[in-house]
């Protein structure tokens, strides 16, 4: 089979991309946290260290601004730009899904050298309409070159946009989403599937074996965390992204030892 992606955010120093290199992580990945301040030298010299060591730099924005995406992509030149909207089909906001599929034909077009990776929210439990996933995907699809699973926090009493970490974009919850939707998108997709949502050193394994993605992606799971064990952002402990490293190589050594004749 083809070698598990693994992907770890949020990384904004060269010093802290350096090692997480050396611990064989492949996708490393920053954050431009507004278009107020697009231009971030520590990032800058983050990406072009990843990319000079044969790494794979990821960069979300958080903003879904054309033009400034556009100036963003022309400064950094990152070899992924990573879209985390909160998208849903409902309460009237396919429009706001056509802006972005558009957004991205347009950012295709503009820089064909740079992949596009899109997230698909999933609620930790059974997706209260599991048919919307497929149809998300449906829709992203010709317009993405990955696609990665993330945690939706839900609740009937108030709008989604509202409750996530960062509001409007889906990510940083440390909760798993529910991983039966997430191997049917896995089954179904065309592009590779990265799963994300609350991965850790301690579920990974299990993760990669229940849903077969192309990759994993960790965050808040593999976060530093403070006196009172809250994750801290933009923070690796190194200790944990090497135990999640090993344990996606022994999930991967699992599937090749089960399905020997299984390929990507």
């Amino acid at each position: 089979m083809a070698k598990i992606i693994i992907q770890i955010y949020e990384v904004q120093t060269p010093s802290e991309a350096d090692k997480l290199l050396d611990l064989g992580v492949d996708h490393i990945g920053s954050v431009i946290v507004s278009k107020a301040s697009l231009k971030v030298p520590a990032i800058l010299e983050t990406i072009r260290l990843i990319q000079d060591r044969g790494g794979k730099s990821t960069l979300i924005p958080l903003f879904d601004d054309l033009d400034a995406i556009s100036f963003m992509l022309d400064y950094y030149g990152p070899d992924i730009v990573h879209f985390c909207e909160v998208i849903t089909l409902g309460n009237g906001l396919s429009d706001f899904c056509k802006r972005l599929v558009q957004m991205q034909k347009s950012i295709k077009n503009r820089f064909p050298g740079i992949k596009i990776m899109r997230s698909i929210p999933i609620s930790k439990t059974r997706n209260r309409a599991p048919v919307e996933t497929s149809e998300l995907a449906c829709l992203f699809e010709p317009v993405s070159d990955y696609f990665l699973t993330d945690t939706l926090i839900t609740d009937p009493s108030g709008s989604v946009f509202d409750l996530q970490p960062v509001k409007g974009f889906v990510g940083i919850t440390g909760q798993i989403c529910d991983w039966g939707t997430a191997a049917k998108l896995v089954q179904t997709s065309r592009i590779p599937v990265i799963l994300g949502g609350g991965i850790c050193p301690e579920n990974v394994f299990n993760g990669i074996v229940n849903v077969l993605p192309a990759g994993v992606d960790s965050c808040t799971g593999t976060n530093a965390v403070d006196p009172k064990g809250r994750p801290v952002r933009f923070k690796k402990d190194l200790l944990k992204v090497k135990h999640l490293i090993e344990e996606t190589r022994r999930a991967e050594k699992k599937l090749d030892t089960a399905e020997p004749g299984r390929s990507e």
